[in-house]
């Protein structure tokens, strides 16, 4: 069975991520078809990349950095879910995923963004990473508006569409993901 990782991208205090994300893991594990784990980063405690070496070498000399690829190397596909900041993603997952290389590689990925204008401008930014990490992204997404759909600006409560929009998108994550399964598998 394929193994997909719902990376909750924002470590600040209060963020609206958690809900969004527990909201994401929610759905995909009710749609099934995978094994779905919900992954913050906020639990590696992963400081500005402290590594000595490219992260395209492959020698992780922190235990934090050798916690973290273990924990992304067991993944066949990963959905994102990004804030917007500033027209981007958020430092600390921009931060995350510059620490490795090879355990992004030949992998799928799909994003869920919230935000003003439903954090769009963070997964384009996001898009340019994955391409340079060799991850196919779909072409589905889900966008969340904070206007729409949190009350108040913080407690989410997302429009009924959204739950078809995030099926669609772990459709397309599936299929790429068992395609590039036998890719990583030669």
């Amino acid at each position: 069975m394929l193994k997909v990782a719902i990376i909750l991208g924002s470590t600040r205090p209060g963020r609206n991520g958690e809900a969004v994300a527990k909201w994401v893991h929610g759905v995909a594990t009710k749609k099934g078809g995978a094994d779905y784990e919900l992954v913050d980063i906020k639990d590696f405690d992963l400081p500005l990349l402290d590594e000595p070496a490219p992260p395209s070498m492959g020698q992780y000399t922190k235990p934090h950095t050798k916690a973290w690829a273990a924990k992304i190397d067991s993944f066949d596909a990963f959905v994102f879910v990004t804030p917007e900041y500033n027209h981007g993603t958020s430092g600390a997952l921009k931060n995350a995923i510059d620490y490795l290389y090879k355990e992004w590689n030949n992998k799928a990925a799909g994003f869920v963004s919230y935000g003003s204008a439903g954090g769009v401008r963070a997964v384009e930014h996001l898009r340019l990473v994955m391409a340079e990490l060799q991850v196919a992204d779909v072409r589905a997404q889900v966008t969340l508006s904070l206007h729409d759909d949190f009350e108040s600006y913080s407690v989410f409560k997302p429009h009924p569409r959204h739950e078809k929009s995030v099926g669609t998108l772990l459709d397309q994550v599936l299929a790429w993901a068992g395609a590039l399964k036998t890719l990583r598998n030669q």
